[in-house]
């Protein structure tokens, strides 16, 4: 424990190597909570003695031992935090008695090293992580989107998108995201993919409308695999409407969705592409005869050629959710199986290919 002859000691005692020392004690005493009242009134005399000491190592010694303590006084963590990297950025990353204004104010006033401390914390506020994105730094904003535990906006992640989206260095850690919301998911799912067909094209001398072939089926893929079940980010609307806007709501992509089980998106698309309701679209889907059904394909541009396959998809998937539930897996093993077999008499063996090469069965 910190005496008060420790502390007489300290002030009389003018060697760098019993400075460090002391420092390192009585910052551990303070984090570990082991300082009386009146102990911790002369360990922040100290630390304030401290932060303007001449040898560096004595305020880098001090800042590692208080960095983790939620009990540092506030103008001693300032101190620290204003000093040089090798003294500043451990309290940076870590120190708790910072606030989002504190922060800001580090990264507007401190260079790159400092901004990526920041962008290391444990948490950050979306209001800072937005400071962040602002300093226009590629490093500092890849360091960003690669800590889950930053709060980023929508916005924010759609304007760094817009901005760094080819960038491999942000795009890719930004798709490792714990948590994304379905628009930024389908927008990556673009970039990824535009770079995989380049590098197709590039690397493997394929001509262009099989890379471009490739390149689509392997979006469509990504993209439906954003709606499994438990994606609590799932905005099977929006989805729909970005797809839509961007030109990519494809007829297979509606059907690799509904031989796949999800009959919400297939519902919604074919309403978005028909321009009518979801709520009329539904009623057409699932009468009970053939005409609404093929009027409403029509209405939507679906070739005719799928017709037979998705009244085929609907049944199945009536038959099987009852007894299947929500088991994906087992759902679709069993929609391929059935389909294959079910519309083997119905397609003539260009469509059946067609069909198997669009499904990857």
């Amino acid at each position: 424990m910190l005496t008060v002859e420790e502390a007489k000691k300290f002030l009389n005692d003018p060697s760098t190597g019993h400075r460090v020392e002391m420092a390192e004690k009585i910052g551990n005493q303070l984090s570990e909570g082991k300082l009386s009242k009146e102990e911790r009134t002369i360990a922040e005399d100290i630390f304030r003695l401290m932060v303007r000491d001449a040898e560096v190592r004595v305020r880098k010694a001090l800042a590692e031992s208080l960095k983790d303590s939620p009990d540092v006084p506030r103008d001693v963590a300032l101190s620290l935090s204003a000093d040089v990297n090798e003294v500043s950025i451990p309290v940076i990353e870590s120190s708790i008695v910072l606030s989002d204004e504190d922060l800001i104010s580090i990264i507007d006033s401190r260079g790159a090293s400092a901004q990526s401390a920041v962008a290391k914390r444990a948490y950050v506020s979306s209001s800072v992580s937005d400071a962040l994105v602002a300093t226009e730094n590629e490093d500092v904003i890849a360091t960003l989107v690669s800590n889950d535990g930053a709060d980023i906006s929508e916005d924010t992640m759609e304007n760094v998108l817009d901005k760094y989206g080819k960038n491999e260095k942000i795009n890719a850690p930004m798709a490792q995201r714990g948590n994304l919301p379905i628009q930024v998911s389908e927008r990556l799912v673009s970039l990824v993919s535009e770079k995989m067909r380049d590098h197709l094209v590039a690397h493997h001398e394929l001509p262009d409308d099989v890379a471009t072939d490739l390149f689509l089926d392997t979006r469509e893929r990504a993209t439906v695999s954003l709606l499994e079940p438990g994606n609590k980010n799932l905005d099977v609307e929006g989805l729909v409407d970005q797809l839509y806007k961007n030109h990519r709501l494809t007829s297979t992509i509606i059907l690799r969705a509904l031989c796949l089980g999800d009959l919400t998106f297939f519902e919604t698309a074919v309403a978005k592409k028909a321009g009518v309701p979801v709520a009329n679209a539904y009623q057409l889907i699932h009468d009970k005869g053939t005409k609404p059904l093929e009027l409403l394909l029509q209405k939507a541009n679906m070739p005719l050629k799928s017709l037979p396959m998705v009244r085929a998809a609907l049944d199945i998937s009536r038959e099987t959710m009852d007894t299947d539930g929500d088991d994906r897996d087992k759902f679709q093993q069993k929609m391929i199986e059935r389909l294959l077999t079910q519309m083997e008499d119905e397609f003539d063996g260009e469509h059946l290919d067609y069909f198997i090469n669009k499904l990857g069965a």
